[in-house]
C-alpha cells in the first residue's frame, strides 16, 4: 500500500504524540506491525523491525508497563523521561517522512515534538496528582488507560487518519486543560505542604 502524504502526516502526528505516552511500546509496537507484514512501514522507520531493536524496545517496554503501575515510581520514570520522550517524539515522527524534502522533515520533528511534550505533560501531571491519593486504584487505572490509548491511536493514524485528527484534535484540548487544572492543585498542594502563598497566576 502506497502512503500519501495525509497518511504520513497522520503517522508522524501518531508517533509523537503516542511517544509522550509511552515511548517504548511505539518503538515495539510499530516495529512489530512492520515485522510481521500488517502495515508498510515508511524507510525512515523501517530500522524499527530489526530483531535486535525489537528485542531491546520490547525489553523496555516491559520495565516501563511494570514502572509505570507503581506510584511514586511512575512520576520519577516520568520526569526521568522528559529528557527522553519529546525529542524521541520529534526524530520518529521525522523518520515517518525520512524519504521527503527536509522542509516536511522539519515541519514532522516540530509537529511529534510538541504533540510528545503535550501528552507527556499532561501523563506526568495527572500520575503526580493521583499520587496524592492513598489509594492505588485510581493509578493503576490511569497506566491501564494509557496502555491502551497508545495502540488504539498508532492503529486509527494507519487505518483511518481523517478520525485519527479528529481524536487527536480531541486529546489535545483535553490534555491541555488537564494540564491546566491538575497543574493548580499541585501547586496549591505544594504551597499547603511548605507553608507558602501561591503565586497568582497570570
Amino acid at each position: 500500500m502506497e502512503l500519501g502524504t495525509t497518511e504520513l502526516m497522520a503517522i508522524a502526528a501518531a508517533m509523537g504524540w503516542a511517544s509522550g505516552m509511552r515511548l517504548y511500546a511505539v518503538v515495539f509496537l510499530t516495529g512489530l506491525a512492520g515485522y510481521m507484514g500488517w502495515v508498510p512501514l515508511p524507510s525512515g522507520l523501517q530500522l524499527l523491525q530489526n530483531p535486535v531493536v525489537m528485542a531491546a524496545s520490547g525489553t523496555m517496554l516491559a520495565v516501563e508497563f511494570l514502572a509505570d503501575k507503581v506510584p511514586g515510581l511512575d512520576t520519577l520514570w516520568d520526569a526521568v523521561h522528559t529528557f527522553i520522550r519529546i525529542p524521541a517524539g520529534a526524530g520518529l515522527a521525522a523518520a515517518t517522512l525520512g524519504g521527503d524534502s527536509a522542509t516536511w522533515m522539519t515541519v514532522a520533528a516540530l509537529m511529534g515534538g510538541t504533540l510528545a511534550a503535550t501528552s507527556h505533560t499532561a501523563k506526568a501531571t495527572t500520575r503526580a496528582a493521583a499520587n496524592t491519593s492513598p489509594e492505588p486504584f485510581s493509578n493503576l487505572g490511569l497506566s491501564l488507560v494509557g496502555d491502551a490509548a497508545v495502540p488504539a491511536m498508532l492503529w486509527l493514524a494507519w487505518t483511518d487518519p481523517t478520525w485519527f485528527f479528529v481524536a487527536l484534535a480531541a486529546a489535545v484540548v483535553v490534555a491541555g486543560v488537564v494540564t491546566w487544572v491538575l497543574f493548580r492543585f499541585l501547586r496549591a498542594l505544594w504551597s499547603r505542604f511548605t507553608g507558602r502563598a501561591p503565586v497568582p497566576s497570570t
